[in-house]
């Protein structure tokens, strides 16, 4: 077997840098997503410090990442208080719609796209990103908050939005008919709602099929499960994302905590690719031409994520601080947009760096205004289950 040098050097170095800018994170009392994302720029094929050898592996495991990160969010509740919460959500998920989608269309319309490019642009401007914000709430201990149900059903939400958006939009960019998309958009959306169906029925026999004394037996199982499901959600143009969070929901008690405890040491080590990948995606020389339109973009729909969790919050009957932090997590944008730039940005060549810068502020702005935004959370609160929730 062939051993790369180059793949162990680069990744080697990548590692140790990601550690030091953990560790400087945590000392400022911050969040290392932004920083991650940094050096993934850093480090792009057009960055200062370019790691050819080392990328594509970096993106495969951006992959597992992603998947890891809504495994592990999952397993922090159960499908019957989440069921709930999302149809109490409904409204929120048409509000953030309205509030998100349509400043994207209206600035695809200002700066000269097409039908194809306006949808695109407001997908982009739609959809939080799940990854960075799951990371997010674990990093600053608030997943035992009041306000988090009301985050993660606006994310779900969205992504059961994006399962009907997506093969839409990449039937349109590829010059398909109406009906093409329709078609796509149907067999998605029914294909996640049949999944989730599933998962609430039937979900206790996938505990007793995971379940085992041996920590490696549970961790092979719950990983093989989880892969097989985000690739089945993939395969119908759903999201990865939301099939892992399924099967997170669907583990309870002693099982689910002995879950959380063998997956957190792989999930932070993915999660971190995924953070640099994102940087990856983004050529430096590309962002400064469109810099400005992003970062009008971004205040007005950072403003209106803000507007939309505070909303949904206030139905959960939280207090002011809490709707602020809520608000707060959902700013920060990321993998959905880079899809959407796969799909519309060959087509379109303007769209490509301005999402990309767009993601790009979002995503370092966010994790930093989340983490000022509101009162820590309770010295006494927990991250699990059953952990109680600080008021407001």
């Amino acid at each position: 077997m062939h051993i790369s040098i180059a793949l162990l050097l680069e990744l080697g170095l990548i590692l140790a840098a990601l550690g030091l800018l953990g560790t400087l994170a945590r000392r400022m009392t911050l969040s290392p997503i932004p920083l991650y994302l940094l050096a993934g720029l850093v480090l792009g094929e057009r960055g200062m410090l370019p790691a050819p050898a080392a990328s594509e592996f970096v993106q495969a495991a951006a992959s597992i990442g992603i998947v890891l990160l809504l495994l592990a969010l999952g397993l922090e509740f159960s499908i019957a208080e989440f069921s709930t919460s999302m149809r109490h959500h409904l409204p929120s998920a048409g509000v953030d719609l309205v509030a998100n989608a349509v400043p994207g269309a209206l600035a695809g319309w200002m700066l000269g796209l097409d039908g194809v490019g306006m949808l695109a642009l407001a997908g982009a401007t739609y959809s939080s990103s799940s990854g960075i914000i799951a990371r997010l709430l674990g990093d600053l201990r608030r997943l035992g908050n009041r306000e988090t149900p009301s985050v993660l059903a606006v994310l779900v939400l969205e992504d059961f939005a994006m399962a009907a958006y997506l093969p839409v939009l990449a039937v349109l960019a590829s010059g398909g008919a109406w009906w093409q998309a329709a078609l796509g958009a149907l067999v998605a959306v029914g294909a996640v709602m049949c999944a989730f169906a599933a998962s609430s029925r039937w979900g206790h026999h996938i505990g007793r099929l995971v379940a085992h004394p041996d920590n490696e037996q549970l961790m092979l199982r719950m990983l093989g499960l989880t892969m097989v499901v985000a690739a089945l959600a993939e395969f119908v143009h759903a999201s990865a994302a939301v099939g892992a969070f399924l099967v997170g929901l669907t583990l309870t008690g002693q099982t689910a905590e002995r879950a959380r405890a063998v997956i957190m040491p792989l999930r932070d080590l993915f999660a971190a690719m995924f953070f640099v990948a994102i940087g990856l995606s983004v050529a430096p020389a590309d962002l400064l031409p469109v810099l400005p339109p992003a970062l009008a973009l971004a205040m007005v729909t950072g403003l209106t994520k803000v507007l939309t969790g505070g909303y949904a919050a206030a139905r959960d009957g939280v207090g002011r601080r809490g709707r602020r932090r809520a608000g707060a997590a959902l700013i920060a944008r990321g993998e959905f947009s880079i899809v959407i730039v796969g799909l519309a940005g060959p087509q379109l060549p303007t769209l490509a760096p301005l999402v990309a810068a767009y993601v790009l502020v979002l995503a370092i702005a966010g994790p930093l205004i989340t983490r000022f935004v509101g009162a820590p959370p309770a010295a006494g609160s927990s991250t699990s289950r059953a952990g109680p929730r600080p008021p407001g």
